[in-house]
């Protein structure tokens, strides 16, 4: 299992070697806003909003200058955007007075923050804080399931726990990125490209596609 680990962090290594955070962002606090938005929403969107959003908003303080109903509309764009005006004002709220205006840097105190569950805090404290995590998000659940890595009914916590594992500490970060690139550029939830993939051999959904492809172009041959 340590050699199959190691062929498909080396095969995506190869694939993707400049993967890395697509949100947009100057520092952890505008990296924090960013992943919050990102729930349920694609990484473009979110871009595409934080690029006013950012200069309007540069601190917790800003964004608790302004009515909630201002914030909604700055967000509008971006999936559950009434929620999430919520939770920033009120993370921001919490930043300023539990954490003396500053953005926590530990996980434990990260997922304190309203809107800042297990993930996002990954997502922080390895991209802005230089500390090794996993951060599972649907394309790396997919894939870590797709590729064996996890067993198809582990939760979310489970196959973090699983990616722990069998992954060095050490290329957690670059993994998860890795791992974000592969599922959303290559082994997408429709229309993978198993065709051209180099692990579609140790894909037990990648192998049941090209069968069934295969038997129907045997099919149309008769």
């Amino acid at each position: 299992m340590r050699k199959q680990v190691r062929h498909i962090l080396d095969t995506m290594a190869g694939m993707f070697p400049n993967a890395h955070c697509e949100l947009h962002h100057s520092n952890p606090f505008e990296l924090t806003i960013a992943v919050l938005l990102s729930a349920q929403c694609t990484d473009e969107t979110v871009n595409k909003v934080t690029k006013d959003l950012f200069l309007k908003y540069r601190n917790p303080e800003d964004y608790l200058t302004v009515p909630l109903d201002e914030l909604e509309q700055d967000i509008r764009r971006i999936g559950l955007y009434r929620n999430k005006a919520k939770f920033i004002q009120s993370l921001c709220r919490m930043i300023l007075e539990e954490f003396d205006g500053v953005l926590p840097s530990s996980h434990e105190d990260l997922v304190k923050l309203p809107g800042v569950g297990r993930k996002t805090a990954n997502v922080v404290v390895s991209n802005a804080f230089g500390v090794p995590a996993i951060a599972v998000d649907t394309h790396v659940e997919r894939v870590a399931k797709r590729l064996g890595l996890a067993g198809q009914s582990d939760s979310v916590l489970k196959v973090e726990e699983k990616l722990m594992k069998q992954i060095p500490e050490e290329e957690w970060t670059v993994t998860h990125h890795r791992l974000i690139f592969f599922g959303r550029y290559h082994c997408k939830a429709q229309n993978p490209q198993c065709e051209v993939c180099p692990l579609v051999d140790i894909c037990r959904e990648g192998k049941l596609r090209m069968k069934k492809k295969n038997s129907a172009k045997n099919t149309i041959k008769r």
